[in-house]
């Protein structure tokens, strides 16, 4: 499968690998080296870097379109992928945010986001699921990420797609039943955000909210969704939130999930996440023991552990 064409531009799949190296994908299986065309790539780090690339993406697409034209590249079984975006400035995820349940509907829906760590997990990493006897269970949520691609603020909705780089598959790793005033253990934890397999620039994906996100457990099917069902739109995410803070080419916005398909992981499992021909693969280590409770917000939720969800962690 060939990188297709709109407009005249190739449309572009970017990716780090092995000891930081940068990587474009050609004919949906071949990894091509690009780093040489990027200065003092060492010295910058692999985030900054990054960034650099978003920043500069007009004149870095001139380079890594000659490159993808004159290499053949290398298969992509043969490289270690890593995070694409090893420490944003942000990572930002959106609130529930999708239409799941018949009574749900954009108005009565609240344009509410969170903060996940930025330490991320890139694909074949390892997310910790840590003993925390006020939990009741962990759930993988699979969800539809963008990337910003320039310095945003104050940002008008009808202007908000102009400040999107690309997106991404992400996990957000979400530790259920506690009841606490902050969602930092909830959703905060180091290593509770994995993102991969690459950022899969903004011309590839021409309708963001007409896109099938799925994910797996041990290999079975669990969500399966279309991002139509998503509440908020992009447009009004951007505007919504930098009227509170600034956005930096780079940071991760997770746009929200879908809950139907929810189901509990534990230390030993994998969970696999998929958009637009991008899948990536993550282990689940830990030193929680396993829990199976049967949880889906807005239906059911059950009971905190005995002593209540405000246990000292």
């Amino acid at each position: 499968m060939r990188n297709f064409e709109q407009g005249g531009k190739l449309t572009l799949k970017i990716l780090r690998f092995n000891d930081d190296r940068i990587g474009v994908i050609k004919d949906g299986n071949m990894v091509v080296d690009v780093s040489d065309s990027i200065s003092a790539r060492k010295a910058k780090g692999p985030q900054r870097v990054m960034e650099e690339i978003i920043e500069g993406w007009r004149k870095y697409r001139r380079r890594f379109e000659k490159i993808l034209a004159e290499q053949s590249g290398v298969p992509l079984e043969s490289v270690q992928l890593r995070c694409p975006l090893p420490r944003p400035s942000k990572c930002i995820a959106a609130f529930s945010n999708y239409i799941d349940r018949p009574e749900r509907t954009a108005d009565n829906f609240p344009n509410e986001y969170f903060y996940k760590s930025t330490d991320l997990v890139g694909p074949d990493g390892a997310v910790e699921l840590r003993d925390i006897p006020a939990s009741v269970v962990y759930q993988p949520e699979a969800e539809f990420a963008f990337v910003i691609g320039k310095t945003a603020k104050n940002v008008a909705e009808n202007k908000a797609l102009d400040y999107v780089f690309g997106y991404v598959p992400f996990f957000d790793i979400s530790t259920r039943g506690m009841v606490r005033r902050t969602q930092f253990v909830p959703k905060g934890q180091d290593s509770h955000g994995c993102c991969g397999p690459w950022i899969i620039t903004k011309d590839e994906i021409p309708d963001p909210h007409n896109v099938n996100v799925k994910s797996w457990t041990n290999g079975e099917p669990r969500q399966n969704y279309n991002t139509s069902a998503m509440a908020h739109k992009i447009p009004n995410q951007i505007a919504w939130l930098t009227r509170f803070v600034r956005l930096n080419p780079g940071d991760i916005i997770a746009t929200g999930t879908f809950h139907e398909g929810l189901m509990p992981v534990n230390s030993g499992d994998t969970i696999e996440i998929e958009f637009a021909n991008s899948r990536a693969k993550f282990a689940v280590t830990g030193n929680s023991p396993r829990k199976e409770v049967d949880w889906l917000p807005g239906k059911n939720q059950p009971a905190p552990p005995p002593g209540g969800g405000m246990h000292i962690v």
